[in-house]
């Protein structure tokens, strides 16, 4: 393992799981992602080799099929994972959350139908609020759930669905009417069942063809039309409507360590492919990480690195020991991104016009880091959880 973002106090178990999964990264993932990534082609043979590592079960109990590990250790998978491509990331990243909800929040009969599924791949989750016409404001959702005998009936159009067309289980964040004041409330997350692919996949649900993207390519993005479709109450994630909106912040939280985690392994693959590429290429006599300006530009990256790298950790073991990690979740998430994004740039900048050119991986990281941004909320969003999280803490009494 390379100096950068080592994690102390790790269990052998956690050092295997590790060490395997960054053998798989070098062999299977970073010599296929360049040319799956071009073709925009869904990484099958990478998935059937994480299903054999059980990596869909990672975090699953034991007595569902899973292996029963922490977040910390996800987040320290996923690392490693979108240091290879980060698309491959994003193909377990919702299905871990959807089963992080249901093992947390579901019913006995849910856990038991879901989850052993779930550890094998053979079920493959994706997760759904966002909608066209709101961002982060999740509490104004649209898309309606009415009771109608022991079934809902739903409509309504979601947005912005990572996996949308391969995964076969989305848990789906819709408005109720529960009666509920507060609009959040009224919120009810249910557990579709459905198959794969494109188009009216079940009678009144329909999932349109991948919205193309600039970057994380090979994974697809898709909306998801509700027209009438019927779906019955115990789908209801918990048995209980009205708490639909509890359920999926509690996935988000996990999920922006997760988004920290993914940033985390980009930045170290941009810092690998600039070290490299700085002591290869010679301008004046000298490669040019002998160069002041370049070797300083190295410290910097290495240092954001290590720095995003500790608070995602640090976030992750929070979680892991029951305590709320809101604030820290978003700080890791916040910063995690913004350094990815400035550590990849910088790395664009060390290749010169070879960075422009698709032939090089750093064009590819150019286009996946702005994602980080903006997934599971904004930096700006981050913000104003940290603020309201610390204003909470250090409120002036008296």
């Amino acid at each position: 393992m390379a100096r950068l973002a080592r994690t102390a106090g790790l269990t052998d178990v956690q050092q295997e799981i590790l060490a395997t999964v960054h053998d798989f990264v070098e062999k299977e993932v970073i010599p296929h992602a360049q040319a799956l990534e071009k073709a925009d082609a869904y990484p099958t043979d990478i998935v059937e080799g994480m299903k054999e590592m059980g990596l869909f079960g990672l975090t699953i109990d034991e007595e569902y099929g899973g292996l029963g590990e922490s977040l910390l250790t996800y987040a320290l998978v996923v690392e490693e994972i979108a240091r290879g491509w980060m698309s491959v990331s994003g193909v377990i990243n919702t299905h871990f959350i959807t089963a992080y909800m249901i093992g947390r929040h579901g019913t006995d009969e849910q856990k038991a139908h879901f989850l052993p599924r779930m550890a094998t791949g053979e079920l493959r989750g994706a997760f759904s609020m966002s909608e066209p016409d709101l961002g982060s404001d999740v509490a104004a959702i649209k898309t309606r759930a009415k009771r109608d005998g022991d079934d809902y009936v739903v409509d309504g159009q979601k947005m912005w669905l990572t996996n949308g067309g391969t995964a076969n289980l989305v848990a789906l964040l819709v408005r109720t009417d529960e009666g509920a004041e507060k609009a959040h409330e009224n919120l009810t997350t249910f557990l579709v069942e459905k198959p794969v692919g494109y188009g009216e996949v079940a009678p009144g649900l329909i999932v349109p063809g991948k919205i193309e993207k600039m970057g994380y390519k090979g994974v697809d993005t898709t909306e998801l039309v509700l027209d009438g479709y019927r779906i019955g109450a115990d789908a209801v994630l918990g048995g209980v409507p009205g708490r639909g909106f509890r359920h999926m912040m509690d996935g988000v939280e996990v999920g922006r360590v997760n988004v920290a985690a993914r940033a985390c392994g980009i930045a170290i693959r941009a810092f690998e492919l600039a070290v490299a590429y700085a002591q290869q290429r010679r301008t004046f006599g000298k490669a040019i990480a002998e160069h002041q300006a370049v070797a300083f530009k190295l410290a910097e990256m290495a240092t954001k690195v290590e720095a995003a790298h500790l608070m995602m950790v640090n976030a992750a073991r929070l979680k892991d020991s029951g305590q709320r990690n809101d604030v820290e979740a978003g700080m890791a998430k916040l910063l995690a991104s913004e350094y990815c994004a400035e550590v990849t740039q910088d790395a664009f900048r060390i290749h010169g016009g070879y960075g422009y050119s698709k032939e090089y991986e750093i064009e590819r990281l150019m286009r996946e880091a702005p994602f980080l941004l903006i997934g599971e909320g904004t930096s700006e969003i981050q913000k104003m959880i940290i603020s309201r999280g610390l204003l909470r803490e250090y409120r002036q009494r008296g």
